[in-house]
């Protein structure tokens, strides 16, 4: 049953009907009117689902929505406010095992390969029981969250752990937090919540968007489990937070990085509450070449320990022998809370949760990170160093590079079919001097006898990746017919094509940062701050001047380059 309900209490009622009914969720976004909708569709198109359950209005213009949701022409819709009340008269307790599938909790952004990961009643009972335990929660717990309820951690975390743990939850929704950061912050300390969190990116847009004004008098001394997850944990970024909001009474002991992945339902490692974050310094060149040694200057953060009756296994992805404590390898695990698979994907399903090691130890799910372990007082402690799979985190939300592929050779006729490449690459973070965040790059090739069209390629890209993924590209690059590096049998090689874009090897037609730049511009003022204050200040003539060294800033391109943006020109476009 899919569900389509804005966030809040309609969502979370429509999810426990589903529950109470047996029937099997399909958390899902509403559609947006006039625009694309690739991911409703694929989900649609990926799960076939026989019951749509919406609110009335969204029901009643069901037959708008064929046209852009084609998918959900056959589907049968039930507005859930219109239901009778007094059919309840008629329910009847399904039946139900711990291996019964509770929802399906979808993992792409996707066009083109959506999984959905079966979540069973028991697994997920098993995770919520690993969760209370780690983060030591009780019906005194007041948890305040902000995340995505279509997500594993916002409905996992901050739905299902407060009435699993019988705590109290208050929900605000992502836009409010994304619009002024500085809430959530002000709702923790209101409510006096003693667990919140989410992906680093949202810890480091308070550090650049709460001022000291908004930030007076906050109270923030009941929070005793900030989680931070979902994307990789920056130890500058715990040192700064907890030295920021020390005034307002934060503990840095609250911090409380850990690890996990929709697969094993949401939760796989953490630490131990009130005993904060730890962070380990190893030698950069040891760490690239598989081997975990102390003494570095590269500060890595302890995602903890595996809760009970669960294994974390680090294992060469090559030859499956299990690594010792300090070698590199890729993430297994196993234990009551992996998923049962990726529905109506049988392959996909052997080969990511029925793995074994060389000498026969499992089933295991592999999770496609790199890490390794070190002994600790309390246990071996993971350490997550990268990625051996292909998906692109950025700011916290993941990105199937196929998808991204596929949405750029759709947006403009003068790029070749299957020949583009997505990855990602750490620049410097415009939030914090030294620090460094990961930014997408799109590599396309570009049809012979079609240069004169390359700029316009560039904006379509850019656009359309904007519009339909909701990210930023940091660079597109148009490369010459037969250049983009592959396998063989034409798979696209997408590390290899990323090593000769940092190496400067590939056969570039045009190249460009965000607004059309393709190199510095004399005059340019490099910081973005700089430009948007700038601008603020008046230093640009007129009212439209302002406004393209305001957007200047925020796409991070010099005042000269955005001369030239036209005033239609979408924001989208810009890659805002």
């Amino acid at each position: 049953m899919l569900l389509l309900f804005p966030p809040g209490l309609d969502f979370v009622a429509a999810f426990f009907g589903c529950l109470y009914a047996g029937a099997t969720a399909v958390p899902a976004y509403p559609p947006r009117p006039n625009r694309p909708q690739p991911r409703l569709r694929s989900i649609a198109r990926d799960a076939s689902p026989k019951v749509a359950l919406a609110n009335a209005a969204l029901v009643a213009a069901r037959e708008g929505l064929a046209a852009q949701v084609p998918e959900l022409a056959g589907v049968a819709w039930l507005a859930a406010d219109a239901v009778d009340p007094s059919a309840a008269g008629d329910w009847r307790p399904p039946e139900l095992s711990p291996e019964s599938l509770a929802f399906l909790q979808y993992t792409s952004g996707s066009t083109a390969t959506p999984k959905g990961v079966m979540v069973s009643h028991g697994g997920l009972m098993a995770n919520e029981e690993l969760i209370r335990r780690a983060f030591g929660q009780s019906a005194e717990s007041v948890i305040v969250g902000w995340l995505p309820l279509y997500h594993d951690m916002g409905l996992i975390g901050n739905v299902l752990q407060p009435l699993y743990a019988g705590g109290r939850c208050i929900l605000m929704s992502p836009l409010a937090f994304l619009q002024r950061p500085a809430r959530w912050l002000e709702a923790i300390s209101r409510y006096r919540a003693t667990t919140s969190g989410g992906p680093n990116f949202a810890y480091e847009l308070c550090l650049k968007k709460a001022s000291d004004e908004r930030i007076a008098g906050l109270d923030l001394s009941s929070w005793t489990v900030a989680f931070n997850g979902a994307e990789p944990v920056r130890a500058d970024t715990l040192d700064r937070f907890a030295a920021r909001f020390a005034p307002c009474g934060f503990r840095r002991e609250a911090l409380f990085p850990c690890y996990g992945l929709a697969e094993a339902t949401l939760f796989v490692t953490g630490g131990s509450p009130g005993a904060g974050p730890v962070v380990g310094s190893f030698a950069a060149g040891e760490i690239e070449q598989g081997r975990a040694l102390e003494g570095g200057d590269r500060r890595l953060v302890s995602s903890g320990r595996a809760g009970a009756a669960h294994e974390v296994a680090i294992v060469d992805p090559e030859t499956r022998e299990r690594l010792d404590p300090g070698r590199i390898g890729e993430i297994w695990v196993a234990g009551p809370s992996v998923a049962a698979g990726y529905w109506n994907r049988q392959e996909a399903t052997a080969e990511s949760f029925a793995a074994r090691t060389a000498d026969g130890a499992g089933p295991f799910l592999r999770t496609g990170d790199l890490g390794f372990l070190r002994s600790g007082p309390l246990g071996a402690e993971l350490f997550v160093t990268g990625r051996i799979k292909d998906l692109i985190i950025v700011r916290g939300r993941n990105h199937y590079p196929q998808d991204l592929e596929l949405t750029a050779e759709r947006s403009h006729p003068a790029l070749r079919p299957g020949c583009g490449a997505a990855f990602s690459v750490e620049r410097p973070a415009a939030w914090a001097s030294g620090e460094i965040e990961e930014r997408l790059v799109i590599v396309h090739e570009l049809e012979r006898g079609r240069q004169a069209e390359a700029e316009a390629a560039q904006e379509a890209i850019r656009s359309a990746i904007a519009e339909e993924h909701e990210v930023r590209v940091e660079d597109v690059v148009l490369i010459r017919v037969g250049t983009l590096p592959k396998t063989s049998s034409g798979k696209i090689q997408r590390r290899a094509c990323r090593q000769l874009y940092l190496d400067g090897g590939l056969d570039v037609v045009l190249s460009s940062s965000p607004g059309g730049r393709a190199e510095a511009e004399p005059g340019e003022t490099g910081s973005s701050a700089a430009l948007i204050e700038r601008a603020e200040s008046g230093a640009e003539e007129g009212v439209l001047d302002r406004l393209r060294g305001l957007l200047a800033g925020l796409a991070e391109v010099g005042f000269p380059a955005a001369v030239r943006w036209p005033a239609d020109r979408s924001l989208t476009a810009l890659g805002l």
